[in-house]
C-alpha cells in the first residue's frame, strides 16, 4: 500500500463532530459509563495496516485487539478477524480516560458515520450503522453534526480512496449491505451528502429526496 502521511491526516480531520460532548450524553445510558463508542465492548476500532504503523511509534494508547478485553464477552478474534477486509486490523486503546485525542484512529474519527458509496460506485457523502441508533446520541441528532466535520471527513476520504482502491471496494460492499437491509425493513437511508444538504435515500432506486434533519424522529433512549 502507498503510504500516506498519517501526521498530516490527523491534523486534517480533527474537528469535532458536533459542538456538544456527544460521549457524556450516550455514557449514562452504558452501565459501563463510558461512551459506547469508546467501550471495546460495543465497537472493536480499527486501523489500515500504515496507520498502525505510525500510532505504534508514536503513542502506547493502542495495542492489537485480542479479544478478551471485554471481561463480559470474550470473543475469538479470529472469527471478527475473518470478517475484517485484509488492508485493516483491529486494535483496542486503552480507555476514553486516557484518550489522547490526537492520536485518535481514523475509525475512531469517523464514529458513527462510513462513506456511503452508490451502486454506480460514486461517494457522495455520509450514512450511518444502524445497529448504532439506539447507543449513540449524534444518530438522533444528526442536525447538530458539523459542516467543518462533514468537509474533513470528506476530505479524508476522498485522499483515503485516491491512494487505496481496495478501502472504496470495502465501502461499496458496505453500502450495498444498507441498502440491502434498509429495503428489508422498509426505512430510508439517511444521508448527509458532500453538497452540504442532506437527504433521505430510497434503498431500492436510490432516489434522493432532500429532508430537514431536525425533523427527523429520534431513537430512544434519546
Amino acid at each position: 500500500m502507498t503510504q500516506i502521511k498519517f501526521d498530516r491526516l490527523f491534523r486534517h480531520f480533527s474537528e469535532s463532530t458536533t459542538a456538544v460532548n456527544c460521549g457524556k450524553m450516550c455514557a449514562p445510558h452504558n452501565p459501563s459509563g463510558k461512551p459506547f463508542c469508546c467501550d471495546i465492548c460495543h465497537a472493536v476500532p480499527v486501523a489500515y495496516k500504515p496507520e498502525w504503523q505510525y500510532l505504534k511509534t508514536h503513542t502506547g494508547m493502542w495495542h492489537i485487539w485480542r479479544g478478551d478485553e471485554c471481561a463480559d464477552e470474550p470473543v475469538d478474534p479470529a472469527e471478527l478477524m475473518e470478517d475484517t477486509p485484509e488492508h485493516l486490523l483491529l486494535l483496542c486503546c486503552k480507555g476514553p480516560a486516557e484518550c489522547i485525542r490526537e492520536y485518535r484512529a481514523i475509525s475512531c474519527r469517523q464514529f458513527p458515520f462510513f462513506p456511503y458509496i452508490t451502486s454506480d460506485y460514486r461517494f457522495i457523502g455520509l450514512a450511518y450503522d444502524w445497529e448504532f441508533e439506539s447507543k449513540c446520541w449524534i444518530l438522533s441528532h444528526l442536525d447538530q453534526v458539523s459542516a467543518l466535520y462533514r468537509g474533513e471527513f470528506i476530505q479524508t476520504y476522498d485522499l483515503i480512496f485516491s491512494y487505496w482502491l481496495e478501502d472504496f471496494d470495502s465501502y461499496a460492499a458496505l453500502s450495498e449491505e444498507v441498502r440491502e437491509h434498509y429495503a428489508a425493513v422498509r426505512r430510508r437511508i439517511v444521508l448527509l451528502h458532500r453538497n452540504g444538504s442532506n437527504y433521505l435515500i430510497s434503498p431500492k432506486s436510490e432516489n434522493l429526496q432532500k429532508t430537514d434533519l431536525s425533523l427527523l424522529k429520534p431513537h430512544l433512549p434519546y
